[in-house]
């Protein structure tokens, strides 16, 4: 009976603490996942610690006896499983990796070579988010500091996952539990509310729920949304997971599990996608090809990236990639998100692997499907364009932001919001990709705009005819004047039109001959707040 006690005591302590190891780390169980190997790795070394300890005796003279380890043929089995372990996963993650499998790697993904001009089409202001993730913190803080019934008890959450929110760039991010004290106070009720920032307009509301949110990733306990999924789909191996609203603004946490195509630990893309209803705890399992559209974000940017990455350097093998790098391409340091065809893309620059100033192109790749679109444009890389930006405001001291990609009179333009040094945006760029010496700053982005055509126009680059810009007819019901940096404006409303149309006297002086009753035809750029008018009739 002594003698079963010092093994089943042992075992007992060893199975506790294997289950609370996983209770709190979450590996899948699944050979794909390195967090298995560790959890069985170092469980299968506690055991053989644990039955080491027992097999420690002493001769008659009171000396430990030398060799009792390997005597008990317990221990030997479990140390030479430890050993066997740590070897499978060494070995699977040399036979797993680029070195071995190159061409593998560099056919994860499939690239398609397009045209600039006919994908991405002139585009609304009221398209173009102006914030980064940065900004949209600081006014996701702001706001919940604001909010008093719930800034003593929640906080806001980091996702700021960006979305394409019925055809406007939106992040959305969830409040959490300030503490596990307020958990306690208020885990009955869930989560109350989110919040939803118009990347275009800057403008932050706090969507209160009829329901609060019960799985999150501030919960504790089963409820947390890690533990939830891994309780639920145990040998799913899960990606990042997403905070998004569907179209009725209902939320959901997207879940990517990845799948491992090459070898054990290689090839990581994603072969699934589970969605958590973050207020009922209801979940569907989708193949990635079935996922709901107005999920917006299954693959990450940086696993994006990588995969580019893996295609623009293995092209000649991985030696090549060390050395020689002939024809060998990766993405400059940084993405942006651009809203494409009701979809979220990542944007981000392509440049030698010898790291010069210039791109060779840039690639468009969509966060649902992972369909990547090459675009052979050389020109500046991004941070020399930002660099020229904050040439222009040195006097400021403001920052640029990574670029955005824009089609600007038929020009490849980076769009840049310039800010303060407390993170506020406080004017605009657009740099041309070819000519980066050409850079409009504007207050507006309708007034950066203006700049930058006629500073092409006035660089010789043909702009594209604002013939292809939206027109509209319609008799004038009220004429507003201001002023904009000195210069007369006209507000005009239309019979047909909320909109706001915004004339420089400056350029287009016959605008006084109308007034209200008369008909006009506006060519115009679309805006935030108002329509520059380009062309009247």
């Amino acid at each position: 009976m002594k003698k079963f006690l010092k093994f089943f005591i042992p075992t007992i302590i060893v199975i506790i603490a294997a289950y609370i190891y996983y209770y709190i780390t979450l590996p899948a169980i699944n050979i794909h996942s390195p967090g298995f190997w560790f959890f069985i790795i170092g469980a299968l070394a506690v055991i053989s610690i644990a039955i080491g300890f027992t097999t420690i005796g002493l001769d008659g003279n009171g000396r430990r006896l030398s060799g009792a380890f390997f005597k008990n043929k317990f221990f030997v089995f479990s140390f030479t499983l430890t050993g066997l372990a740590v070897l499978i996963y060494i070995a699977g993650n040399i036979l797993s990796s680029p070195i071995v499998n190159a061409k593998k790697y560099q056919q994860l993904i499939t690239i398609t070579e397009r045209n600039f001009t006919d994908d991405i089409q002139e585009i609304s202001f009221n398209e173009i988010p102006i914030l980064d993730k940065d900004s949209a913190t600081l006014l996701g803080s702001r706001k919940m500091g604001s909010i008093v019934e719930y800034v003593s008890q929640f906080e806001v959450g980091t996702n700021y996952t960006q979305i394409n929110y019925k055809g406007v760039p939106t992040r959305v991010t969830p409040l959490k539990y300030a503490n596990f004290i307020k958990w306690l106070t208020n885990h009955s009720q869930g989560v109350p509310a989110y919040l939803q920032i118009d990347m275009t307009t800057q403008e932050v509301q706090l969507m209160k729920l009829t329901k609060g949110m019960y799985y999150s990733d501030s919960e504790y306990f089963g409820r947390n949304i890690h533990r939830y999924l891994r309780f639920n789909y145990p040998t799913y191996i899960f990606d990042t997971v997403n905070f998004e609203i569907d179209d009725d603004g209902t939320p959901y946490w997207i879940c990517p599990v990845k799948d491992y195509t090459i070898g054990l630990f290689g090839g990581q893309t994603v072969g699934r996608v589970v969605i958590v209803n973050a207020v009922t705890g209801g979940h569907a399992d989708y193949a990635v090809a079935d996922v709901p559209q107005w999920v917006d974000r299954v693959y990450s940017a940086e696993l994006l990236i990588y995969l580019y990455d893996y295609y623009g350097t293995l092209k000649h093998g991985y030696w090549n990639s060390v050395f020689s790098q002939k024809d060998a391409l990766q993405t400059t340091d940084g993405y942006n998100y651009i809203a494409l065809e009701d979809d979220v893309w990542v944007y981000t620059g392509v440049t030698s692997v010898v790291g010069d100033e210039s791109n060779v192109g840039f690639v468009l790749m969509n966060q649902r499907t992972a369909q990547t679109r090459y675009y052979s444009i050389s020109g500046a890389e991004e941070y020399s364009a930002m660099a020229s930006a904050e040439g222009q405001v040195q006097h400021l001291g403001y920052l640029a932001t990574f670029p955005l990609l824009l089609n600007i009179g038929g020009e490849p333009t980076y769009f840049i919001a310039l800010k303060d040094a407390a993170g506020l945006v406080k004017k605009y760029a657009m740099v041309n990709i070819s000519q980066y010496q050409i850079v409009a700053i504007g207050d507006t982005v309708n007034e950066c705009e203006k700049t930058y055509l006629e500073l092409m126009k006035s660089n010789h680059i043909n702009v594209e005819d604002t013939s292809k810009l939206p027109q509209i007819t319609g008799i004038i019901t009220k004429i507003a004047e201001g002023a904009v940096d000195g210069s007369s404006h006209y507000y005009i409303l239309l019979n047909n039109s909320n909109e706001i149309f915004d004339v420089a006297i400056i350029d287009f002086i016959n605008i006084i001959k109308y007034d209200i009753g008369d008909t006009v035809t506006f060519t115009y750029s679309a805006g935030t707040e108002s329509n520059t008018v380009l062309g009247i009739e």
